[in-house]
């Protein structure tokens, strides 16, 4: 767990977003002392995430409820499966119930994208990223589906891992003034982290090759043909990532170049939530 995060914080954040000044649905006609049971169903084919999430939503929302796991993440589930019970005051099961299925639901659409084009390059070396292109206060959550659905994560924040995109070597002045500041700051400062630059071309990338002083290479947007040569240029010497648009149908191509890793931003930004719900039992 990204050790930035406070969990209990968020939970009661989300809970005051969708509470507010009361869950009067509920109030108004349910015994604030009656019990119920409850199922997460599952209703759509696909790999189920966010369980252990949801588990502690539940426990840390109440200490009444209990809650037994049938399904664990990662797994594959169809139509009619039950992923897990829980028990507890029923005006409690209300009030989360939204949130645990948001969690559950968007968690598990982005395992079943990532697992359907980790699926398509398992035949190669090549590792699938995400990117920081997430929700707000979301990421991590949307990053441990990555990972559940068999991929990779990349940097979590700014903070982990310096990223000298084309804005940055914009703004410092070309290539080797960006590397050059950037090695320097980092010594200054005694941070050890690793160092990526982004290449547009292979122009772009002949410069740094000669300058090096990085650990990674991003190519983006570059075309298969370009990505075949840049991975022969660059021969092992340092870790190479493409990037750019790259998506089912073209992925295998990518992968097949021999880049070390590549970094789809449609993981996390373009998904379709995976069709779950809490019924009452």
């Amino acid at each position: 767990m990204n050790n930035l995060f406070d969990f209990e914080q968020w939970l009661q954040s989300a809970l005051n977003e969708d509470v507010g000044y009361g869950d009067y649905s509920s109030l108004a006609c349910i015994d604030p002392k009656s019990k119920g049971k409850a199922k997460l169903l599952v209703k759509q084919h696909g790999i189920v995430a966010g369980v252990q999430w949801a588990k502690k939503i539940f426990e840390q929302a109440s200490p009444d409820f209990k809650v037994k796991v049938l399904i664990k993440d990662g797994k594959k589930v169809q139509p009619g499966d039950i992923v897990m019970e829980v028990s507890g005051k029923s005006i409690e099961m209300l009030k989360v119930e939204r949130l645990v299925l948001n969690v559950a639901q968007r968690m598990s659409g982005i395992a079943t994208y990532t697992e359907s084009l980790v699926s398509k390059i398992q035949h190669t070396n090549c590792k699938l990223l995400d990117t920081r292109k997430t929700t707000p206060l979301f990421r991590i959550f949307e990053k441990d589906a990555v990972k559940i659905g068999g991929g990779y994560n990349h940097r979590f924040g700014l903070y982990d891992m310096v990223m000298l995109k084309d804005n940055h070597i914009d703004y410092a002045g070309g290539i080797e003034k960006a590397i050059k500041k950037t090695n320097k700051y980092l010594k200054d400062k005694k941070i050890n982290i690793p160092i990526e630059i982004e290449v547009r071309n292979l122009k772009e990338l002949d410069e740094v090759l000669k300058i090096g002083k990085v650990q990674r290479i991003m190519l983006d947007n570059f075309s298969v043909k370009d990505m075949r040569a840049a991975v022969k240029l660059i021969n092992g010497k340092y870790e190479t990532e493409a990037s750019g648009g790259i998506n089912e149908s073209t992925i295998v191509q990518y992968a097949e170049t021999g880049v070390d890793y590549i970094s789809v931003g449609a993981l996390t930004h373009q998904i379709k939530s995976l069709d779950l719900s809490l019924k009452a039992v």
